[in-house]
């Protein structure tokens, strides 16, 4: 499993990447680098942003695993992996040194694993509308003595992550993580302009 490199929007040619802050936008189920892209008009202008596609196709768009629905426990969990190891490897090749993600429902969920899987290498996690797996992992214990900073955003009107997910969610991150929540009154699973003011406002106080 591999990240397709063409695929890969950027909020800038390479010539003016250098030296500058990476931030990476990670798509939901089903979707794609297009639709987080849209959102980066709302964010800070210093870091670099590059918006990702998921490696499996689903439906219309891509995936980073599939849906809990879809495929057994194990094979979701295997999925997890590969994804992360392929963002990795691509971010490898990126060079950057300082790199932020901010990731939608499942790219929420991928943006946690990530800083599970190196818990020394992301300045801040943005995580809107997701979760935490609910499973042990060899990062964990690292992360909950360095407390990196992370952003939690979710509307109240959201059905479509289970409420035992999210309790578990406020439970993981108030150990592992120096936590920013926001919570949106009438929000679904979506996004608003409030909630990415928050997120602008967070990341540039974490950079």
């Amino acid at each position: 499993m591999q990240i397709d490199e063409n695929s890969v929007m950027w909020s800038a040619p390479e010539r003016e990447r250098a030296e500058r802050p990476l931030l990476v936008l990670l798509h939901g189920f089903g979707s794609d680098e297009g639709d987080m892209f849209s959102l980066s008009r709302l964010l800070p202008l210093d870091p670099v942003i590059a918006s990702v596609r998921a490696p499996l196709p689903q439906g219309p768009g891509y995936t980073w695993f599939p849906s809990a629905e879809g495929a057994l426990a194990a094979d979701r969990f295997d999925a997890v992996d590969e994804s992360v190891g392929a963002l990795l490897k691509w971010l490898d090749s990126t060079s950057s040194t300082v790199v932020g993600v901010l990731g939608f429902s499942q790219g929420g969920a991928m943006a946690l694993e990530l800083m599970r899987a190196q818990p020394e290498r992301f300045r801040f996690i943005v995580q809107l509308s997701g979760f935490v797996f609910p499973s042990e992992h060899p990062g964990d214990e690292r992360l909950a003595a360095l407390r990196p900073p992370v952003f939690w955003g979710r509307g109240t009107e959201d059905t479509v992550i289970p409420a035992s997910l999210i309790e578990n969610t406020r439970e993981w991150l108030g150990v592992h993580s120096t936590l920013t929540e926001g919570i949106y009154e009438g929000l679904g699973h979506a996004v608003s302009d409030a909630e990415l003011g928050e997120v602008g406002a967070f990341i540039r106080s974490a950079l």
